[in-house]
């Protein structure tokens, strides 16, 4: 599930994106309104966790223009202000949930998950590289016809990397989306995880669909079955 967080306070955004993507989100941090709107608008999320006040653009703004334009994305509204016209003005500007600071990561977890339940299916849909599909949603993935289980971790990586299917991505790329960027300089956490990809994905099957740009980092490309039984 991808989530997308616009808030300018660093330490809260950093502290619910290490969170998240502990618990398998792949996250996006903005720190401002017009950055937040320009992402939410070019990029597919499953949900968006927003602050109100923000500089260059309020959270008002963005959450009115995303309807105006169409948008269906859940909103959860993270402030500061409480008072109940605060609340009633964001949730009669589009909002489907508000969450006043300080709150408890546990509450905002359960409520992001409440959001995602009462999602329609179709803002999740299945991703597919090849004949690898992964549903965000239902946290499945399958090569084939043989599902493959997967941890919440590496459903986040496997995610991470069929949405950019073809690109080179970097180690600190991925290691930004998936792990938030809490990782040591020196640690081999990509390359294990991306080990373990390989030995679910590929290696069973005969493929190589995950591969090592040299210097740069890893690109997923489209493969099938039928390819491993033409060598």
């Amino acid at each position: 599930m991808r989530v997308l967080i616009v808030e300018d306070e660093e330490d809260l955004a950093e502290a619910v994106c290490h969170g998240l993507t502990a618990e398998g989100f792949v996250t996006e941090v903005a720190d401002n309104g017009v950055d937040g709107l320009w992402m939410a608008q070019e990029n597919t999320f499953d949900v968006i966790v927003l602050d109100l006040m923000l500089p260059g653009m309020s959270g008002y703004d963005v959450c009115r223009r995303l309807r105006a334009h169409g948008s269906t994305v859940p909103v959860l509204v993270l402030t500061a202000k409480d008072g109940e016209y605060d609340e009633a003005d964001a949730l009669d500007l589009g909002a489907d949930d508000y969450l006043s600071k300080p709150f408890s990561f546990v509450v905002l977890l359960a409520r992001l998950r409440a959001l995602l339940r009462r999602a329609p299916v179709e803002r999740a849909p299945v991703l597919t590289a090849g004949d690898l599909r992964l549903d965000p949603a239902a946290r499945q993935c399958w090569r084939g016809d043989s599902e493959v289980i997967l941890t919440a971790r590496e459903f986040a990586l496997a995610e991470f990397l069929v949405r950019r299917r073809g690109q080179v991505v970097s180690r600190t790329q991925i290691a930004e989306h998936v792990w938030g960027g809490d990782l040591d300089v020196d640690s081999n956490v990509v390359e294990v995880y991306v080990g373990y990809l390989r030995k679910k994905l590929d290696q069973p099957f005969g493929l190589r669909g995950i591969e090592t740009v040299r210097g740069v980092g890893y690109r997923l490309v489209d493969v099938t079955l039928g390819d491993a039984h033409a060598t």
